[in-house]
């Protein structure tokens, strides 16, 4: 561990001397991978340590339960499986820290899929923020109109198209069905809608609507104006509920045991957060093309093209891992399956699941935990970007800081994943659950404070050389760093390891309601507050101390059911263990 903190500080105090541009590129891709290597160099350091301790604990019953999820080990102990390896599930040749053939055959491909998918998802977030934002007579306010008008009414459709498509296609089926549409779409979007934008954005009606009505519907207009750049928000925020949320992580989950899931899905995010540092410098470098191209030369429209080809480029290796998968790791436990006597499965309807699903108060929990989140990093993100708009009006320069932003939010990201893995190990799941909201409410709470601060402390900030509009963008920047940061290293695995003990049912159709309902109802809700209060109060920063006293009380409620589910989380591994 000294070491890594070594090599960590050492690479970081390169990082802050080096120019930017491909050195300090370079820096981050050395720090990525001495991190990595030491990672495996402690695997290596507990195997050894295991080894030694095996004899003197004596031998494994030959069917153990699942203990180390509700009983954490000591320090550097690795999680008990379910049953001892098979002899020769690991070559002779591999190193100790190694998993065994049969996990690597899902870890690996598991890692490449979470890899691209959040390659897509960095891009296709950050590209949704810099279209609506700097569009033709738009800003940071009609953000919340999309996620209560479009987003929320688009998710519960989709809920309905899924709910039908689960009962009528088979596993593999059903993953092409949903992945290709969005492919296509965002493919389409960069060669042939963009640059159609002049044709089918209704300026003039729009123009005209904006003279006849009050002031306040200029957000609904900016989303009827340039309709395409709504349909790109809603399908690129659709990408993360349903790619990663419910096809990624409800196929994982699967196909990977308990006691697999709390040694491995802390470590899918290093996977992950490598994907946002790369996607990060790929939108920088596009982003900046037009200090190389010709006068005239719309340099936007090029970077668009060369992201969305990186999308569907990504898009196709998810299919491929998600074939070999289907293949080979699926094709074998179904044919374990076959030597096991099944039960008949059981099918509702929609009406019948959602009455199903109320009823139930783990669901109920599960489903506060994700809504709480999408409120409280709404109720900042929107406040933060309005701010960004003002200091990078050009869709180029916005959408460079957001390369760089997400580029920051990787490499914090990934030395957070490791913290996730050792909280998880240590401390169980409830205490690491409870972390994300406490981030979320501090370093909200921070941001709020210094925007109503603001003109108090303009003398301080301008001795410093710089000015309060940027210094409230570097501040709510450090905020969604961190609060993404502990969201993709412990609120992410906790929430995932929650579905594992559910009944089958519960865990494919509560899945697809919490996940593709309840993050849009979340953001929307959080919007929802923002609507109401820049009606009553006549503006955003108006609004700033209600948003602060909003941001408390939805962590608060969060930090409850947090509570209430780790109790229930708990029973239920206990009385599994029991069977």
């Amino acid at each position: 561990t000294r070491q890594s903190g070594d090599a960590s500080s050492a690479t970081m105090s390169a990082f802050r001397t080096m120019r930017p541009g491909k050195c300090r590129a370079s820096v981050v891709l050395i720090g990525l991978f001495m991190s990595t290597a030491t990672s495996l160099a402690m695997h290596a350091v507990v195997g050894r340590q295991r080894a030694a301790l095996l004899p003197k604990l004596g031998p494994r019953p030959a069917r153990s339960a699942l203990p180390a999820v509700v009983a954490m080990a000591d320090l550097g102990a690795q999680p008990v499986d379910p049953a001892p390896e098979a002899e020769g599930s690991r070559p002779s040749w591999a190193p100790a820290w190694m998993p065994p053939m049969e996990e690597l055959q899902k870890l690996v491909p598991l890692a490449m899929m979470f890899f691209c998918i959040l390659f897509n998802y960095t891009i296709l977030r950050d590209t949704k923020d810099v279209l609506v934002v700097t569009a033709k007579k738009s800003s940071a306010e009609v953000i919340p109109f999309l996620k209560t008008y479009v987003n929320l009414p688009g998710a519960a459709a989709f809920v309905v198209l899924y709910s039908a498509l689960a009962n009528r296609l088979k596993r593999e089926a059903l993953f092409y069905a949903i992945l290709l549409p969005f492919l296509a779409f965002f493919g389409a979007f960069g060669w042939l809608i963009y640059p159609l934008q002049s044709v089918l954005h209704p300026h003039v009606l729009c123009d005209s609507l904006a003279a006849s009505l009050p002031a306040g519907f200029a957000g609904p207009i900016g989303v009827f104006r340039n309709w395409t750049f709504s349909l790109f928000y809603f399908l690129a925020n659709m990408w993360g509920s349903v790619v990663v949320s419910l096809m990624f992580w409800g196929f994982a989950n699967e196909i990977t045991t308990v006691a697999q899931a709390k040694k491995y899905y802390p470590l899918f995010g290093v996977f992950a957060n490598v994907a946002l540092v790369f996607s990060g410098q790929f939108i920088r470098y596009t982003s900046t093309l037009s200090t190389r191209l010709p006068a005239g030369v719309d340099a936007w429209g090029v970077a668009l093209k060369m992201l969305m080809s990186a999308v569907v480029v990504s898009g196709g290796v998810i299919a491929a891992c998600y074939r070999y998968l289907s293949t080979t790791v699926v094709a074998k436990m179904d044919l374990a399956d076959k030597t096991k006597v099944k039960k008949k499965k059981s099918t509702m309807s929609l009406k019948e699941s959602a009455a199903y699903l109320s009823s139930s108060a783990y669901i109920r929990n599960l489903a506060t935990l994700v809504i709480a989140y999408g409120m409280s990093i709404n109720l900042v993100e929107v406040t933060w970007k309005a701010k960004l708009k003002q200091a990078f009006p050009d869709p180029s320069a916005y959408s460079a800081f957001m390369g760089q932003f997400s580029s920051i939010t990787g490499v914090v990201t990934l030395c957070a994943m490791f913290f996730g893995r050792f909280a998880l190990n240590k401390w169980g799941w409830g205490p690491s659950a409870l972390i994300t909201p406490a981030v979320l409410l501090a370093t909200g709470a921070a941001f709020f404070g210094f925007i109503l601060a603001g003109d108090a402390i303009s003398p301080m900030v301008a001795a410093i050389g710089t000015t309060p509009l940027m210094l409230a963008v570097i501040f709510g920047a450090a905020q969604n760093v961190l609060s993404k940061a502990s969201k993709y290293s412990l609120f992410d695995p906790c929430k995932e390891m929650a579905y594992i003990p559910l009944d089958p049912e519960a865990k494919t159709k509560g899945k697809a309601a919490i996940e593709v309902v309840g993050a849009p109802l979340g953001k929307s809700g959080g919007s929802l507050i923002q609507q109401v209060l820049i009606f009553s109060c006549g503006s955003l920063a108006a609004s700033t101390p209600f948003l602060a006293a909003a941001l408390v009380a939805i962590t608060t409620a969060w930090i409850m059911a947090a509570r209430n589910l780790a109790t229930q989380f708990n029973g239920k591994m206990a009385a599994q263990a029991g069977e």
